[in-house]
């Protein structure tokens, strides 16, 4: 007798075979593959396409000389699009699009989205090139570069009055740009990531957090309007009353939807100083308990961060460079060798202008008061604003000076259930990872629960519980090195992290995924996979954007595999 699985097996082979005589008697021309719903995405059928479009294909130059463009095409210089932060996905593209215009960008995708199915060709939009796995990369179609299509802020783009104050800036804007204009009318945005050298689109495509996402949720929870150019070349202004579904599908979309050429950022009026604060933790109980209870607070801290030390020698000497510890003596006096400890890292933000500096010190005291770490270790440091948020460019220029910055970055983003927190500490933090050499491990806790309540119609994806932990393993990888420090380590590390989270059932997500097959990618999105995929067919219908997440083919009308799907469903 057949098993269960050949039985299953026999069935859909059955069905494949029926879907293709269907399709061989009434397919069009220009509907020529098809891709069964299994993971390892089987080709089933797929004829050579006509000369004429042979011929098309492998000559870029005479495919887009039609184009009347404000901006260029770079088709020999192009070894840069190929590679990103990661530096571990190597995808030479055919060419890259230096747009001077949001009109260049739609173009260009509406004539490879004209060109039909068989031409191949795809579309990434690249900013700052700070993707982990080829995500930016487009082998052998169009890279655009966005940093190409920048527009100030400070060119008349800044409003307020009834919607609230806000920033209008292309998506190819960085953060950091944004930040330093809008500084200069008193306000900033409210939510950041740690690193602000990225371009807008590019982390409004993924969601972007930091220490203030507990409080104002992530970047996309503050964006009131967006344009976008759609996988058909449309030109597409969208808000949460306007195109409304096109808009939550692009936040956190993974540039599937659509390229963000402009967006509409909520501001509030900025301070120009922070109080910077770390203190250790030996009991991973204790460190949670505390975050957990600051970011329950309506008047906590601005920012709340931490991170895991494993064996560190000489802890809080290195701190000195920048932080003054609150009891010297004792602080001299900590041995951090061999330990796992656990820092939590928060900031004051105020206004040296109007705040009361005596008044600042007692709400940081009376915050203080009510933490459980090792008071030897309090440590506090005093700087600008825009210092503070711009901290990380100043360890990477460091690190550039000493040729570590163009290294494999095999990082692992997670979010973990705030229940299921402890468990995995436990494992991860007591057996798994035996060091923290390699780079930070951030860890600390947000509040989905104060989030706008619109975020779960964004294609963001994230534990269902209001307390959630956001998991950082931020590695970079020696060059050549077959040790604990070499990349094919750090991944079967990132890769026991994982295996350990499916089999104890911790529920986490990634955050910044990767996954290499479809059923990955559907576990991924749980229940939002149908309306992930609908929102596919509606705006890029030809799998034309962002081919470097891997997650729909290029060749065949995602169309298909959805009818195929619905057969099996319905058998």
């Amino acid at each position: 007798m057949a098993s269960p699985t050949s039985q299953r097996t026999n069935k859909f082979t059955t069905l494949r075979l029926r879907f293709l005589m269907i399709m061989l008697l009434c397919h069009t021309p220009h509907e020529s593959k098809l891709f069964s719903a299994n993971q390892n995405h089987q080709k089933i059928f797929s004829p050579p396409p006509p000369p004429q479009q042979q011929q098309q294909d492998s000559n870029p130059h005479a495919a887009f000389d039609t184009l009347d463009l404000d901006g260029h095409f770079s088709f020999q210089n192009t070894a840069h699009a190929s590679r990103d932060f990661g530096n571990r996905f190597f995808f030479r593209p055919a060419a890259v699009l230096h747009p001077k215009s949001v009109s260049d960008i739609a173009s260009t995708v509406k004539h490879v989205y004209e060109m039909g199915p068989l031409s191949g060709l795809t579309v990434a939009a690249r900013g700052h090139g700070h993707s982990l796995q080829g995500q930016s990369q487009a082998d052998g179609g169009i890279v655009v570069n966005m940093e190409s299509l920048t527009r100030r802020p400070s060119q008349g783009h800044l409003r307020g009055g009834g919607g609230g104050r806000y920033v209008d800036v292309s998506g190819g804007e960085l953060w950091i740009d944004v930040l330093k204009e809008t500084l200069k009318q008193g306000l900033a945005p409210k939510s950041w990531t740690d690193y602000l050298h990225l371009t807008v689109g590019g982390t409004l495509s993924n969601g972007g957090i930091s220490g203030q996402a507990f409080r104002h949720g992530p970047q996309i929870n503050n964006v009131q309007q967006l344009e976008v150019v759609t996988g058909k070349g449309e030109v597409v202004t969208c808000s949460e009353k306007q195109n409304a579904e096109l808009f939550f599908s692009v936040l956190g979309g993974l540039g599937q939807f659509g390229i963000i050429t402009r967006a509409r950022i909520s501001l509030e009026a900025a301070p120009d100083m922070v109080r910077w604060i770390r203190v250790l933790y030996s009991d991973f109980s204790k460190f949670s308990t505390d975050q957990e209870h600051l970011i329950s607070l309506d008047e906590s801290f601005d920012y709340i961060e931490g991170f895991v030390i494993i064996n560190r020698t000489g802890l809080l000497n290195n701190w000195r460079s920048s932080f003054h510890p609150k009891d010297p003596v004792q602080a001299s006096q900590f041995v951090s060798d061999g330990k796992t400890l656990y820092c939590l890292e928060v900031a004051k933000y105020y206004n040296s202008h109007h705040d009361d500096a005596e008044t600042v010190d007692m709400q940081i005291q009376g915050l203080l008061s009510k933490l459980h770490f090792i008071t030897s270790t309090l440590f506090v440091s005093e700087v600008s604003y825009l210092g503070f948020l711009d901290r990380v460019h100043v360890a990477e220029m460091k690190l550039r000076e000493q040729g570590l910055w163009e290294v494999p970055h095999p990082w692992l983003c997670l979010f973990i259930p705030g229940s299921k927190m402890d468990q995995f500490a436990s494992q991860v933090f007591g057996s798994i990872v035996t060091d923290s050499s390699n780079g930070p491990i951030l860890i600390y806790a947000l509040n989905q629960s104060k989030w706008n309540n619109n975020i779960k119609r964004t294609s963001l994806v994230t534990p269902r519980e209001d307390v959630i932990y956001h998991v950082s393993f931020l590695a970079s990888a020696v060059p050549s090195s077959t040790g604990k420090d070499g990349l094919d380590y750090i991944l079967a590390r990132n890769q026991r992290i994982l295996d350990f989270s499916l089999g104890a059932g911790i529920g986490l997500k990634q955050y910044l995924p990767h996954y290499t097959t479809q059923e990955d990618w559907k576990g991924h999105f749980g229940s939002k996979w149908e309306v992930f995929l609908k929102r596919k067919l509606t705006y890029d219908p030809l799998a034309v954007l962002a081919p470097g997440h891997r997650i729909f083919k290029r060749q065949y009308q995602i169309r298909k595999q959805s009818i195929t799907e619905g057969l099996l469903k319905n058998t």
